[in-house]
C-alpha cells in the first residue's frame, strides 16, 4: 500500500473542506470494507483519505409519518435490526441478511454499500475498469460467467455489486447529497448510478466534493421483498437478485417496481416487466410471466448464459415473497 495522508474530521463542514484541499487523487473512508482492500490491491492510490467515521450528523434513522430517512454512515447491521425499516422495507433487510458476515455488517455502511468499486475479476487484478489488455477485452475473450448480461454493449461489463441498490430503487428512494458549497441537492435513487463509457468516469453521479450523506425513503405502506441467489450461504456475493415493491390495491398491484441486482454495471430497472403486473391479483403464473418479460432483452457474454434463468426466477420468487 502507498503511503497517504489520513483525516478524521469532526463535522462535515471539515470532511468537505478537506475532500477539495487535498493536492492529489482523494478518497473517502465510510465502513472500510471495500476501500482498504481496493487500496492493498493497488486499484485505488490515494494522496488523501478522509474518514467519515467521527461525524454524528452522518449517522442514526430518522422515522417520520410520511419518509425514513438513513443516515450514510448508519451500519448496514443497524439498519436491519431497527424496528420500523424491518416492517416497512423487508427486501432491505433480506438483502443485509444475504451478505451472511458479521462482521461486515457491523463495519459496512449504507453509503459505503451503494459508492463502492466493482468485484470484477480482472479490474481486481490491475487490468483497468473494462478489464483491458492490450486494447482486447479480456472480458469478452475470458472467463465472464459473473459478468453483465444487460447494459454490456459498451465496454463496462462488471456488474453492479451493492446489497442495498435494487431495493433502494424499488423503494423509490431519494438520495441527498452534500456539495462543496454546502448546498443540497437531491437524486433518485435510480438516477445515481452511471454506466462509465471510459476509464476516467464515475460509477455514480457525485461530483468532486459531493457526500452523500442520508437516503430517504417514502413511508408508504408497499408490499416489497428481495431474492437472491447464491452459489452458498457464507460471505460471497449473489449471482442475481431481484427487488420487487408494489402498492396492494384491493387485491390487484399497482405502481409495481422490478430492479435486478449484479446482472448489469448498474442495479438494472425493468419498466417493462413490472408493467405487466399493473392491475393484476399477484399469483403464481402473473410473477412467472414478468420473470419472462424481465430477461427478455438479456444480452448474455459466452459463459454467463445461466444468470438469464436465474434472473427469471428471482423475479418470480420476489414477487410471490411480497404478496405473501
Amino acid at each position: 500500500m502507498n503511503a497517504f495522508e489520513y483525516a478524521q474530521p469532526a463535522t462535515l463542514d471539515e470532511a468537505q473542506a478537506l475532500l477539495t484541499s487535498a493536492s492529489g487523487p482523494v478518497a473517502v473512508l465510510a465502513g472500510g470494507t471495500d476501500l482498504l482492500t481496493a487500496m492493498k490491491q493497488g486499484i485505488v492510490n490515494p494522496a488523501r483519505v478522509v474518514s467519515l467515521k467521527s461525524i454524528e450528523e452522518l449517522r442514526g434513522i430518522e422515522v417520520s409519518s410520511d419518509a425514513v430517512r438513513i443516515g450514510a454512515m448508519t451500519t448496514l447491521s443497524e439498519l436491519a435490526a431497527h424496528p420500523d425499516v424491518a416492517r416497512l422495507y423487508p427486501c432491505l433487510v433480506t438483502a443485509i441478511k444475504g451478505i451472511g458476515s458479521p462482521q461486515i455488517a457491523n463495519m459496512g455502511t449504507v453509503g459505503g454499500d451503494l459508492c463502492q468499486h466493482p468485484r470484477c475479476w480482472y479490474y481486481r487484478n490491475g487490468f483497468g475498469l473494462f478489464g483491458m489488455n492490450n486494447g482486447a477485452s479480456l472480458v469478452l475473450e475470458g472467463d465472464n460467467r459473473y459478468h453483465a448480461i444487460f447494459g454490456n454493449d459498451g465496454p463496462a461489463k462488471f456488474v453492479n455489486v451493492s446489497s442495498l441498490a435494487p431495493g433502494l430503487i424499488a423503494l423509490d428512494a431519494t438520495f441527498n447529497v452534500r456539495g462543496a458549497d454546502k448546498q443540497m441537492r437531491d437524486i433518485p435513487a435510480a438516477d445515481f448510478f452511471k454506466t462509465p463509457s471510459a476509464p476516467e468516469e464515475s460509477l455514480t453521479s457525485l461530483a468532486a466534493g459531493e457526500v452523500l450523506t442520508h437516503i430517504t425513503i417514502p413511508a408508504a405502506q408497499t408490499r416489497n421483498a428481495t431474492y437472491e441467489v447464491r452459489e452458498r450461504h457464507g460471505l460471497d456475493w449473489p449471482l442475481v437478485t431481484a427487488s420487487v415493491a408494489y402498492t396492494d390495491a384491493g387485491g390487484s398491484a399497482q405502481n409495481v417496481r422490478v430492479v435486478l441486482g449484479h446482472v448489469a454495471p448498474t442495479p438494472w430497472v425493468v419498466d417493462a416487466a413490472a408493467k405487466t403486473l399493473e392491475g393484476k391479483a399477484i399469483d403464481e403464473a402473473a410473477a412467472a410471466a414478468c420473470g419472462t418479460s424481465a430477461v427478455a432483452d438479456a444480452k448474455p457474454l459466452s459463459m454467463n448464459g445461466y444468470k438469464v434463468q436465474l434472473a427469471k426466477v428471482a423475479v418470480k420468487r420476489a414477487l410471490l415473497a411480497a404478496a405473501g
